[in-house]
């Protein structure tokens, strides 16, 4: 998910400041391996809410505490807590209804006890709305892209994916109600294009995904990939296809920018702020507009110039600058 690629980018450009020893990851039992240079890692028995309301509170209650996923320990004294969105609040339909209580009282009591921080101006507006907390308290310490920027396209994950010889486009997420799936496949329903392929990838149920359109060979149902492989998908691709009805910020257009990939995304507020002018809109719920962008874009290379723009888009983000404010932040809490 984009929270999962925040916590994990942010801690690799912490790990590449001179202070880095400063920090200790503290981690879940079960949480994924992780490679870093000069951060060490404590794992920490159990997982989940309680977990971090307890255990990792009483291994951090000597120090200050940065917690990147949207919540933290609420008896922590000394904590700055990055918050990605207000969906809990504005699109509490899109969750489970205790999921979505829970993380609108921790919401409010971290408000009132925690340093926020969000990732975009967006989310900053909503944040402060919701919660009652003046904008300006809240830090930004937005994504980045630069990861997808340096990394080896894998050129050969099209054709493992039977995609040789057939335009397709890419969509990057999992499946969750505001990545909007279904404006995609009504979209693709109005194509003429027999040849034209529609990538899903993303952590997924194939079976629910199957159901919004089960008869349709020109949907592919890639699952998770490695970044070269989507990379390699995005540096092929006629364009991402980025449907979201409600986002905090949205890394994949940057992701696709970065690859040289153009964008075809639903014009809501955080996205017009990631992408400006370097993507092509279209209203969240308008299959048809988006089906005239999809054939557009299968007829016309894009614009010579637009590179430079998407370039400029990617440069504007930076891990290592979020990293440094957040480092600020925590240093300024000791």
């Amino acid at each position: 998910s984009g929270v999962q690629r925040y916590g994990r980018e942010i801690v690799r450009a912490l790990d590449r400041r001179p202070n880095a020893a400063d920090y200790m990851l503290l981690a879940p039992g079960d949480a994924a391996p992780f490679d870093l240079t000069s951060i060490p890692i404590r794992r920490l028995p159990g997982s989940g809410h309680i977990w971090e309301q307890t255990v990792l509170a009483h291994a951090a209650r000597r120090g200050p505490l940065l917690s990147l996923g949207g919540a933290g320990p609420l008896l922590h004294p000394r904590q700055t807590v990055v918050i990605h969105d207000a969906a809990v609040f504005r699109h509490p339909e899109h969750f489970h209804p205790g999921y979505a209580r829970l993380h609108r009282l921790l919401g409010r009591a971290l408000a009132r006890r925690a340093r926020l921080a969000t990732v975009s101006h967006f989310s900053r507006a909503e944040l402060s709305a919701v919660l009652g907390t003046p904008a300006d308290a809240i830090a930004l310490a937005s994504n980045g892209a630069d990861h997808f920027a340096r990394l080896t396209p894998d050129l050969q994950a099209p054709a493992r994916l039977g995609l040789e010889g057939h335009p397709f486009f890419v969509a990057l997420g999992n499946l969750a109600p505001n990545k909007n799936i279904p404006v995609m496949t009504r979209a693709l329903d109005r194509l003429a294009h027999p040849d034209v392929r529609l990538v899903l990838v993303g952590g997924q149920d194939d079976k629910v995904f199957r159901r919004l359109h089960a008869d349709d060979p020109r949907i592919i149902f890639a699952g998770r990939l490695g970044d070269a492989a989507v990379a390699g998908l995005l540096r092929q691709a006629r364009a991402l296809i980025f449907p979201s009805l409600y986002e905090g910020f949205g890394i994949p257009p940057l992701e696709a920018f970065a690859q040289g990939c153009p964008v075809l995304a639903s014009n809501t507020p955080a996205v017009h702020e990631v992408c400006a002018g370097a993507a092509l809109y279209f209203a969240p719920h308008d299959d048809a507009a988006l089906a005239a962008l999809m054939s557009a874009s299968m007829a016309i290379p894009p614009d010579p110039q637009w590179r430079a723009i998407a370039r400029q888009r990617v440069a504007a983000y930076s891990w290592d600058e979020s990293a440094a404010v957040l480092d600020a932040l925590v240093r300024t809490s000791r």
